[in-house]
């Protein structure tokens, strides 16, 4: 599924904690990461580059009368926030990719063979037989050559 993504947004989460903590850096590396994932278009990059620190001087008096100390830093917590949401996203969802191609190929192969072919191509995909691989390939062996030559070009051009 999504391991690998999850593992990445994970040591960005542990890098809030460093206490030489720089958040251009941590930003640039986290939206280097969402960008791969979910693209550029996505709202939780947005979120990312919104992250900064107020310096004025209201934003400090406030701070310090609230009581907030290191610990409690909000920039962090925000980062922290946007972070978990998109792991358990990631956890609950999976790829958001993932579902879109292989629906595309699905459509595919329903226009170019047969209802049969692909009822028996699902339930190998489905199955856990060790051989699907081969027998997939016996069922597509079937196709004319223009008709195999067409989907595979679909394929590749989807």
């Amino acid at each position: 599924m999504a391991e690998k993504q999850i593992a990445i947004l994970r040591e960005q989460l542990a890098k809030l904690d460093e206490k030489k903590f720089d958040l251009d850096a941590w930003k640039t590396h986290t939206l280097i990461f969402l960008e791969r994932i979910f693209g550029k278009d996505n709202s939780k990059i947005k979120l990312i580059q919104e992250l900064h620190y107020d310096y004025s001087s209201w934003s400090l008096r406030d701070t310090a009368a609230a009581g907030k100390t290191k610990d409690k830093d909000p920039v962090k917590m925000r980062a922290r926030e946007i972070l978990e949401a998109t792991i358990i996203e990631l956890e609950t969802l999976g790829l958001p990719d993932e579902e879109k191609e292989q629906q595309k190929v699905w459509e595919l192969l329903q226009d170019e063979l047969t209802g049969k072919q692909v009822k028996e191509i699902d339930a190998l995909v489905k199955s856990d037989d060790k051989e699907k691989a081969k027998k997939i390939g016996e069922i597509l062996e079937n196709l004319e050559k223009e008709n195999l030559s067409l989907l595979i070009a679909k394929i590749l051009l989807s």
